[in-house]
C-alpha cells in the first residue's frame, strides 16, 4: 500500500500508520484524512493490533490551516461529516486493537484522533491540547465526547476552555492516555504493548471494546446481558480452549486470534 501523506507498513501482526507531513507538523488536510480511514480500514483483517504514530517532532497539529484558502467561507459541518467522521469511526470501529504512539505535538483535531485510540502511549515530551477556543472553535472530531468521559467535566472544561498544553504526565495522572513514558524508552515500549496485543486473544479484544464502549450508554441490565452475549461467543473460540488449557499446564498460552 503506498499514501503520499502517510508510511504504512506490515510486520508481526502488527500494522503501523505513521503520518508522513513532518514539513507542517502531520497538520490534517483531505486527502491525509481521506488515507487514515483507508489504511486503517485496510490494514485491520491483516493485522492483530494498528499503532498510529507520527513522523518528525510531531504526532499531528490538527487542521492544516493552510488547506483552506478561505477558512471563514469553509462548510465546518460538512467537511467534520463526510471527512473526520469517516476517519474518526474507522480507528474506534476497529475490530482490533489500535494503539496511539504519542511521539510528539498533539493539537486541535490531532488531539482528539490521538485519543480516539484504544489505548494512548505516550512519550513524556509530548503533549495535547485543544487548542480550539484559541481561533475561535469550539472541540470537535470526538473531543467533546472524549474528554469528559476520560477526565471528568471539570479537567475537560478546562481544558477546552483555557486551551493549554496537557503534558503526557498530566493526561496520564488525569486518567486521559494509558501511560506516559520516558523519551529514551518510549519506542521500546509501545512496540512491545504492540506485541503483547498482536499475540493475544484477539477475538476476546474485539468483543471486551465493543462492551466498554457500550457501558456508558446502556443501563446496568443491558450491560449484564450483553456482557453473557458476548462472553458466550468467546467461551466457543480456540482461544478460550487454548488459554484453559495453558493455564492447566502451567505455560504461556499460544492465542491464534480466533
Amino acid at each position: 500500500m503506498e499514501y503520499q501523506t502517510l508510511i504504512v507498513d506490515i510486520k508481526d501482526n502488527i500494522g503501523c500508520i505513521r503520518l508522513n507531513r513532518p514539513d507542517v507538523m502531520n497538520a490534517l488536510n483531505t486527502q491525509m484524512r481521506a488515507e487514515i480511514a483507508d489504511a486503517v480500514t485496510r490494514i485491520a483483517p491483516q493485522v492483530r493490533v494498528v499503532v498510529l504514530t507520527g513522523t518528525g517532532r510531531a504526532f499531528c497539529s490538527g487542521q492544516d490551516l493552510g488547506d483552506r484558502s478561505n477558512a471563514a467561507q469553509v462548510d465546518m459541518e460538512r467537511t467534520l461529516r463526510d471527512e473526520y467522521e469517516p476517519m474518526l469511526r474507522a480507528i474506534t470501529n476497529c475490530p482490533v486493537p489500535t494503539i496511539t504512539a504519542l511521539n510528539g505535538a498533539a493539537a486541535g483535531a490531532g488531539a482528539n484522533l490521538a485519543l480516539a485510540a484504544d489505548v494512548v502511549i505516550a512519550a513524556k515530551s509530548s503533549y495535547l491540547m485543544q487548542a480550539f477556543t484559541r481561533i475561535g472553535l469550539i472541540p470537535d472530531a470526538g473531543g467533546t465526547y472524549i474528554m469528559p468521559r476520560a477526565m471528568g467535566m471539570a479537567k475537560a472544561m478546562g481544558a477546552a476552555l483555557f486551551a493549554e498544553k496537557i503534558t503526557a504526565e498530566q493526561a496520564d495522572k488525569w486518567g486521559l492516555i494509558w501511560e506516559a513514558v520516558d523519551d529514551d524508552a518510549f519506542e521500546s515500549q509501545w512496540m512491545a504493548r504492540a506485541a503483547q496485543l498482536a499475540s493475544g486473544p484477539t477475538l476476546a479484544y474485539s468483543h471486551l471494546k465493543q462492551a466498554l464502549r457500550a457501558s456508558t450508554e446502556n443501563s446496568f441490565d443491558e450491560q449484564l446481558a450483553l456482557e453473557a452475549k458476548l462472553q458466550n461467543i468467546c467461551g466457543q473460540s480456540r482461544d478460550f480452549k487454548e488459554g484453559v488449557l495453558a493455564f492447566t499446564e502451567k505455560r504461556e498460552a499460544k492465542f491464534e486470534g480466533r
